[in-house]
């Protein structure tokens, strides 16, 4: 029997287009999000997140008909996130289909509003999203799609979000975004050590062996990515995928 760390892809939406950024800057076009996810489907992957990142920097509520439709065609697990601020808006992601909703600026602007949240529809349901990067040295939080530089520490925020009922950190590099480099390590266990809920890495993926090294090195429960799902080789080239499950176990991602 293997033990099996979720493997996460992410796909980000800005007005309705599927995109990918790099240090939440330079975006990518790629397609429609819908036949996205469609291909995943046929790939069996264990979850996937959506991200409106352009509900968040248009400080608009989320795209429900858009999110409707990508949840109508999956047939994994799915979470979602991007210019949640209320719970109505919480309610209404987990009534068209999300198991999670991911938050990230609520954190620091409404930490009332996720507590309740939490209050209503579990920890389970909740997952605190922690955005970081490196300033003058040290790292900070970054809320507001990068749009804000906080002065706490990312690690000091993933505390506060467990308090706050969390049920799961996700802590996004936003240095390594896109670079296809490997994960930010040192940044990734600080928040694993930090915490017991489960943490998911984000940021810098580039393949299986990224994936292997911040869930056996770094302490992640996940390891999800953006990048290495939707580019293939040196230049690129937009391409849906994902490791196998063969692929994951050959490369020790998967253990007995």
């Amino acid at each position: 029997m293997f033990t099996r760390p979720r493997i996460i892809p992410v796909l980000l939406i800005d007005d309705r287009d599927c995109i990918k950024t790099v240090q939440f800057g330079e975006r990518t076009y790629l397609g429609d999000v819908v036949n996205a996810v469609k291909i995943f489907n046929r790939k069996g992957i264990d979850e996937l997140a959506i991200l409106d990142i352009g509900a968040t920097k248009n400080h608009r509520e989320p795209d429900f008909e858009l999110l409707k439709d990508i949840a109508s065609e999956a047939f994994m697990p799915l979470s979602c996130g991007g210019g949640v601020t209320t719970i109505d808006q919480v309610r209404k992601l987990l009534a068209i289909g999300y198991e999670k909703v991911v938050i990230n600026t609520g954190l620091i602007k409404n930490p009332d509003m996720v507590r309740e949240a939490v209050r209503l529809y579990g920890s389970q349901s909740i997952v605190a999203s922690v955005d970081a990067k490196i300033v003058d040295g040290d790292y900070k939080c970054v809320i507001c799609d990068g749009q804000e530089v906080i002065n706490k520490h990312p690690r000091d925020l993933a505390v506060e979000a467990e308090q706050m009922g969390c049920g799961e950190i996700i802590i996004n590099s936003i240095d390594r975004d896109g670079m296809m480099q490997g994960y930010d390590l040192k940044l990734v266990k600080m928040i694993a050590d930090a915490v017991k809920v489960p943490v998911t890495a984000i940021g810098g993926a580039g393949g299986i062996k990224d994936l292997k090294k911040v869930i056996q090195e770094a302490g992640a429960h996940a390891a999800a990515g953006g990048s290495m799902f939707v580019f293939y080789g040196r230049l690129r080239a937009v391409l849906i995928t994902a490791p196998s499950e063969k692929e994951l176990a050959e490369a020790g991602v998967y253990h007995e």
